[in-house]
């Protein structure tokens, strides 16, 4: 209720899961094909095949994983349970070759970079569909003009177009950070006790190599027992995610507000219900991608403080890492998931928009009034002109002040530019500048 079920992605066999079955199972996958890599280099002999027999036993295997990790305490890893388990479920004459030259640390960090490829993948496809969907956004909307906001005020005017174009850049680059990590740095860990590989003799790195093209997985060039550079790139990489989507919540749950209402999440009825209040329809979706969001940094900081490993062995940092790790390959694949969908579905309210924007004006255009004032005032006086208008004529007319009211105020103080040129100054589309411009650079980018 609490985790998986609500913060990760759908269930579904489409859906590679982190949990502890899965874990199991690619620590078998890796014992398998460690074995197979031993037989193909020579290390062990190849009669009777016993790699293939390793895999028969394991596929038939029955391991709860609470027995498992409760076995588990006694060696503080779940290898040494799991290698006794395989060992037993072979005939005696494969048993010499199970984990054969593998130490408990090369299973457990294979399995996690097996379970990170694979959540990659995943999440990977889901960003693909939520950049595809940005860009839409961006194309539908380049001219939607709509009130920027900073620092939670009304700022100069904006495109909704402009905005989605950001989303999608900001989602393509966490995009390809994951896509550099899961190619060139999830790799497999075969170095023994003590990072030797003392066990193979001169066969070692073909073992390594042969490991690594069994699982699909990097081979290292060197042991990393200790050296947890590609854990960190990994952890960065999916806390960039859950920020690149977290932004998109961000500023959904913004404007989904009742009192701004220019976007509204899809998902059919009763997608935002509440408990108690029937006219609610609050942006759930953009609510939980948030929470994950606020919870990636936490995770990511425990993963880089638990780099600091002394020598070959870690004494506890290592451990410290399957937690964090395990979330953050959880909350991006649901993250991933969920602002795919998100933007697929957005109903983007151009009425609301536009309402919006007409209400901050002619706050809004005060910029514009300022730039145009500039070259007769100096940038300065043309500010403080700008600034004096504006109060002396809110007060006087209130919050309904029109553009020729503010025209007149501003008039009363210089006469140096017309009125007919003040006037051009309040019309928002005469403050867009290069927004086409720059949603087209976006755009492009995307494919790059």
């Amino acid at each position: 209720m609490f985790d998986d079920e609500l913060f990760g992605p759908s269930p579904g066999e489409a859906t590679p899961a982190v949990d502890d079955r899965a874990v199991i199972d690619a620590m078998t996958r890796a014992e398998v094909a460690l074995l197979r890599a031993a037989q193909s280099c020579g290390v062990v002999p190849a009669e009777g095949d016993p790699a293939a027999t390793l895999e028969r036993a394991a596929a038939g295997l029955e391991i709860d994983p609470g027995d498992l990790g409760r076995r588990a305490r006694g060696a503080g890893n779940a290898v040494v349970p799991l290698v006794k388990d395989l060992l037993a479920a072979v005939p005696p004459e494969v048993r010499p070759w199970v984990h054969v030259g593998a130490t408990s640390q090369d299973i457990v960090d294979t399995a996690l970079m097996l379970l990170g490829a694979r959540a990659a993948d995943a999440v990977l496809a889901h960003l693909q569909g939520a950049v595809g969907s940005a860009a839409r956004l961006a194309r539908e909307h380049r001219a939607t003009a709509m009130a920027g906001r900073t620092l939670g005020q009304v700022a100069v005017p904006t495109t909704f177009g402009l905005k989605a174009a950001g989303w999608a850049t900001g989602l393509r680059a966490a995009a390809r950070d994951l896509q550099r990590v899961r190619t060139e740095r999830l790799a497999v860990q075969l170095a023994g006790a003590a990072g030797t590989l003392a066990v193979y003799g001169g066969a070692g790195t073909d073992v390594v190599d042969a490991f690594a093209r069994e699982l699909g997985l990097v081979a290292p060039e060197a042991p990393w027992h200790t050296e947890r550079s590609r854990v960190r790139e990994l952890a960065a990489a999916l806390g960039s995610v859950l920020a690149a989507a977290g932004k998109v919540a961000t500023d959904v749950v913004q404007m989904a507000t009742s009192e701004v209402g220019e976007v509204r999440e899809g998902g059919g009825p009763g997608h935002g219900g509440s408990s108690a209040m029937p006219h609610k329809a609050n942006p759930v979706t953009s609510v939980l991608v948030r929470s994950a969001a606020v919870r990636g940094p936490g995770l990511v900081a425990t993963v880089f403080a638990a780099s600091l490993q002394e020598h070959e062995r870690a004494t506890g940092h290592w451990h410290a890492e399957w937690q964090p790790l395990r979330e953050l390959l959880l909350l991006a694949q649901g993250a991933a998931e969920r602002v795919d969908q998100l933007l697929a579905s957005l109903d983007v309210r151009p009425e609301a928009v536009q309402a919006n924007l007409d209400r901050a004006r002619p706050s809004v255009m005060a910029e514009a009034l300022a730039t145009r004032l500039a070259p007769a005032l100096g940038r300065g006086e043309a500010q403080r002109v700008v600034t004096e208008a504006l109060a002396a004529a809110t007060a006087e007319h209130g919050q309904g002040l029109s553009d020729a009211q503010l025209v007149e105020a501003l008039t009363a103080r210089t006469d140096r530019v017309s009125r007919e040129v003040l006037m051009g100054a309040l019309v928002p589309a005469s403050a867009l500048g290069a927004v086409d411009g720059l949603i087209d650079r976006a755009l492009a980018s995307l494919d790059r």
